[in-house]
């Protein structure tokens, strides 16, 4: 397997599908038209399912923002059920129903019964995500942001470190409830409106970027301190964008329970941080309480955040999800940053290829044994929370059609939830039979062997010896009857045996050797091809993609 392609899984890796902490956010609804920005995913649920209580909400459009759109002049374009930038769920119109699952870092629309002075309170349960924004140079941008809350923050100061978003000729807008016209939108002033966390703005910028606040986080992946099965330390970079030194608070808060169909929490993560004593000696402490940094105006600084994995208990199945909330001393942002771990285990799915060097010559006086070139084999292997070790044929790994639409792994392609399935992922072994889940002898384990047979029948149309088109390999006679093993072709059985080694066998440094990298010695008789059994060696490693331990197998 080449860099490019271990690169390229290794970026699955950071993004795959992690524990999910849960934080209802309250939204004030008026009657009429409102923005709102939801900080969370919400796709556990339908919006059918979350505004089953809320009879008052009628319609919800999601914004899906489009670099080539045309931006709009004296205010914001009115929603248009035929135009691609909008998605839509209506509650009494099962035509306008695309709109399927809430997503997070995202703005909506949401029209609700009454006018302007009637108040709906929507309660929506999500998993929020670390901050997000694309500034489109378009200049149609719905966007929200992590504002403070004890007093929201003027928009003039939260976008001091931005002014491309406030300064003429760009213009603000915001929705005020009742119906649509001349003034609903409303175009709000930077220096007089307090911007709140839970509402979309619509911002006329003819800007690109990425802003979402004075302060920014950096993070390995979207998940957020997202630890996983084998992560030991991450480093949480922070950037002040202000012109002043700013002091963050750092404090831990648990997740509320999961809701009905989704995994359960098992408990917050035991944090910990490093910081060096008087002699200079870097140490971890626990983070219970909190604890604040100061960060000197236009800097950026490092903060390694750990995870006491003697806390985390034994059993692979258990999640632990909770939050770092980030706040600083001039009350602009409120940041809820997600922090997950798992028990270490080799659960979940891996992806790798065995290189074959070596070929044994079945002639008499065949000089050696050694191939001139490698040739690659793809295998794919689920561990699942007991230990057991599966080759499969194929593998996708994706949101699953079922309720509470999870996140995770199947073999087949209809388990999928349709509407996502573009979003999904799939892994393929070419070179094994169509549609195998074979669960093998020994242990994905270093210092173990992990051993599997495959069997190749005569008839399957995977098998070498077959042909569908040719008449002397169809394993049919001149009248089309069908013939057995042995005639036209021969059934053909594969012994694999994989050798975990603690160390690379070529004597290569890999980081995360025996912990996100398993590798070692391939060796495979064949019987059926030749009358005498061949057989084949060579390396193997294997990468994981996937840290669910669960996998649909029908």
């Amino acid at each position: 397997m080449n860099a490019r392609t271990y690169a390229f899984i290794a970026t699955l890796a950071a993004v795959s599908p992690a524990a999910a902490q849960w934080k209802t956010e309250t939204y004030t609804l008026k009657g009429g038209w409102n923005a709102i920005w939801l900080h969370g995913d919400a796709t556990h649920a339908t919006p059918a399912q979350l505004f089953a209580a809320y009879p008052n909400v009628l319609e919800v459009w999601r914004w899906n923002p489009n670099p080539d759109a045309v931006g709009f002049t004296g205010s914001p374009t009115d929603p248009t059920s035929t135009s691609s930038e909008w998605t839509i769920w209506n509650r009494d119109d099962p035509e306008e129903q695309m709109l399927t699952s809430m997503l997070g870092q995202s703005a909506y629309l949401v029209r609700c019964s009454g006018d302007a002075a009637t108040m709906t309170t929507v309660a929506i349960a999500q998993k929020p995500k670390p901050p997000e924004a694309t500034w489109l140079i378009s200049g149609a941008n719905l966007i929200g942001f992590p504002a403070g809350t004890a007093t929201p923050p003027l928009m003039a100061s939260y976008f001091a470190s931005f002014p491309a978003a406030i300064t003429s000729p760009a213009k603000i807008f915001k929705y005020i409830g009742g119906e649509l016209g001349a003034g609903n939108p409303l175009q709000v002033s930077a220096s007089s409106e307090r911007l709140d966390r839970n509402t979309a703005y619509w911002f006329e910028a003819a800007t690109v970027g990425d802003f979402t606040a004075p302060v920014e986080f950096e993070m390995p992946g979207n998940q957020g301190i997202a630890f996983g099965r084998t992560g030991n330390v991450i480093t949480l970079g922070v950037m002040n964008r202000t012109t002043s030194a700013i002091t963050l608070q750092f404090t831990p808060e648990a997740s509320e329970p999961a809701p009905a169909g989704q995994p359960d929490i098992a408990g917050s993560v035991p944090l910990t941080r490093q910081v060096v004593d008087e002699s200079g000696t870097p140490g971890d402490v626990p983070v219970q309480g909190g604890f604040s940094l100061s960060i000197p105006a236009s800097s950026r600084i490092h903060v390694e955040l750990g995870v006491d994995r003697s806390q985390l208990g034994s059993s692979p199945d258990d999640l632990f999800a909770s939050f770092l909330r980030v706040t600083d001393s001039a009350g602009l942002s409120n940041v809820l940053l997600p922090v997950s771990a798992q028990v270490t285990s080799p659960a979940g799915l891996w992806v790798g290829q065995a290189d074959v060097s070596s070929v044994t010559s079945t002639v008499a006086g065949s000089p050696g044994s050694t191939t001139s070139r490698a040739f690659p084999l793809r295998f794919n292997v689920h561990v699942d929370g007991g230990g057991t070790a599966r080759l499969l044929s194929q593998v996708f790994v994706g949101t699953l059609d079922g309720e509470g639409a999870l996140d995770g792994i199947c073999i087949r392609e209809s388990a999928l939830l349709a509407s996502e399935k573009a979003d999904a992922l799939r892994f393929v072994s070419s070179q094994m039979p169509l549609d195998r889940v074979i669960s093998g002898d020994g242990s994905f384990a270093v210092g173990s062997t992990l051993s599997y047979t495959v069997t190749i029948p005569f008839n399957d149309p995977t098998n070498p010896f077959v042909h569908t088109y040719h008449p002397d390999h169809d394993n049919r006679d001149a009248r089309s009857a069908p013939l057995p093993s042995g005639v036209e072709s021969y059934d053909i059985t594969r012994h694999l045996s994989f050798t975990f080694t603690s160390s690379p066998p070529n004597g290569a440094n890999i980081r995360g050797w025996g912990t996100t990298v398993y590798g070692g010695t391939y060796s495979e008789s064949i019987e059926g091809l030749n009358k005498a059994p061949l057989t084949v060696g060579g390396t193997f490693m294997f990468r994981r993609v996937s840290e669910n331990a669960d996998i649909l197998l029908d």
